[in-house]
């Protein structure tokens, strides 16, 4: 039983001490997804949509909960706004190929339409991202619109 004893009080001990680091914070400017919109030019029903369902894993602006300061949540958060970045940043549009640009719209399209994104560990603490029929729709045909956009550009050879 002591030692039982002791490895709890060990835990305890690292945990305490783990919860003065934590991951970097992904804590851009607004300003870096405004290129984005000025390109893409969402309705505002869709651009409420993409702030509330989106830009936290999909851009260099997160904005944090109060549980992110609990280590190891705190790297669990990171791990999913690194890969959703990976995937898809609105922050990172510009400089993109058209082509590029086409494929993640079209990617957008799929993993919305699917009911992919937002992702359920997501929506489950934040409902309001939860996005309903009309809402992909929206979102959707944005997207749509979109790609036509990039289909009429001229292609480099």
């Amino acid at each position: 039983m002591k030692t039982i004893k002791k490895i709890l009080l060990a835990l305890l001990v690292l945990l305490l001490i783990a919860q003065f680091f934590g991951p970097e914070k992904n804590q851009g400017e607004m300003s870096s997804i405004e290129p984005f919109l000025a390109e893409t030019n969402p309705p505002e029903n869709v651009q409420i949509i993409l702030k509330e369902s989106c830009y936290d894993c999909h851009s260099n602006v997160t904005r944090y909960p109060w549980y992110n300061n609990i280590t190891p949540v705190n790297y669990w958060l990171a791990s999913h706004i690194n890969d959703g970045k990976k995937h898809f940043n609105v922050s990172d549009w510009v400089g993109n190929s058209v082509k590029r640009k086409d494929h993640k719209m079209e990617e957008l399209v799929e993993m919305v339409e699917k009911k992919y994104m937002p992702i359920d560990s997501y929506t489950l603490v934040h409902s309001q991202a939860k996005l309903s029929d009309d809402q992909i729709k929206a979102v959707a045909d944005w997207a749509k619109q979109v790609r036509l956009k990039y289909s009429l550009e001229p292609k480099p050879e």
